[in-house]
């Protein structure tokens, strides 16, 4: 079924935007880290992910200078933060406890349901076989504007550094409608949530969805871009396929080579590979001469 509040708004905000003047952000850029150490849905090895418990975390530890996130859209138009399109039942509970069973794991739709909804389900405490480190705490799915205010006042709080925020619109187009919006309505209500917290200068708008990050590239050309892939592709067909050169290109760690790096550097675009688990890894890549890192575990950085 269409989610009714997804086209009419849709169709109106996209002709808004065919119509108005390109929207430039008037603010000063800052210095972006000469090596960007991100947590990865705020460090999930060790936290449930994409909650504010776990940016918190990820907090603590000094080499950490970037919380990564995920973002979708609910069926009242809210930007929360959480990665997949269904509630997972590999690491969610019912708002009494109970499990989601693997067959009825499309009932629980993000898209489709509103935040209040939403934010009863449990995403902390139950067992996750694939980080078995990580803290069992009950606590619910956030909303962007919610886990930036908390960030921005424990930053004041404990007098730390500023952290930047990569975000990630996770959208596709066979989702359009179904388990997204359009990308110009995702656009518009994240970048309402970025300009009303004004933290537009500490924001990286990233995605394996191009669509999102042309629209941002094009009305907010002032907000730093990175392009996620995980192909066969070169770095040029990467580059070529997007069709403008994004602040970062965020490939797949195994993707990454001496070769690409080199490119990359020349066309001024930085090299942040995902998801680097092992300080192995971490190692190789940074001799490599990449520009930071994305991993679950913020304990390696």
């Amino acid at each position: 079924m269409i989610n009714k509040f997804v086209y009419p708004l849709g169709i109106l905000l996209f002709g808004i935007t065919a119509c108005a003047v390109k929207k430039t952000i008037k603010t000063d850029q800052v210095t972006f880290p000469s090596f960007s150490a991100e947590a990865h849905r705020g460090g999930r090895g060790l936290v449930p992910e994409n909650t504010i418990l776990a940016m918190k975390d990820a907090m603590a530890y000094p080499a950490v200078t970037t919380l990564e996130m995920d973002t979708h859209i609910t069926k009242d138009g809210k930007v929360v933060v959480t990665h997949d399109d269904y509630l997972s039942p590999g690491f969610m509970l019912t708002p009494d406890g109970k499990e989601i069973p693997a067959s009825e794991a499309k009932k629980y739709n993000v898209f489709q349901m509103d935040y209040e909804l939403l934010k009863t389900f449990n995403i902390g405490e139950k067992f996750h076989k694939d980080f078995p480190q990580q803290k069992k705490v009950k606590t619910y799915i956030p909303l962007l504007a919610d886990l930036i205010d908390s960030v921005q006042n424990e930053t004041k709080l404990k007098n730390k550094k500023q952290y930047f925020y990569n975000i990630e619109t996770k959208c596709s187009a066979k989702g359009d409608g179904v388990t997204n919006p359009t990308p110009e309505v995702f656009v518009k209500l994240l970048m309402n949530v970025i300009k009303s917290k004004k933290i537009e200068q500490y924001v990286v708008i990233q995605s394996f969805d191009k669509r999102t990050i042309q629209i941002i590239n094009k009305e907010y050309p002032n907000i730093r871009t990175s392009f996620l892939v995980s192909n066969k592709k070169t770095y040029e067909q990467n580059i070529d396929d997007l069709g403008f050169k994004p602040f970062i290109l965020s490939p797949a760690y195994k993707m990454v080579n001496s070769d690409m790096i080199k490119k990359a550097h020349a066309d001024g675009v930085k090299i942040v590979p995902w998801t680097v688990n092992t300080a192995e890894e971490i190692t190789i890549l940074k001799s490599l001469g990449v520009d930071g890192v994305i991993t679950d575990y913020t304990n390696l950085l």
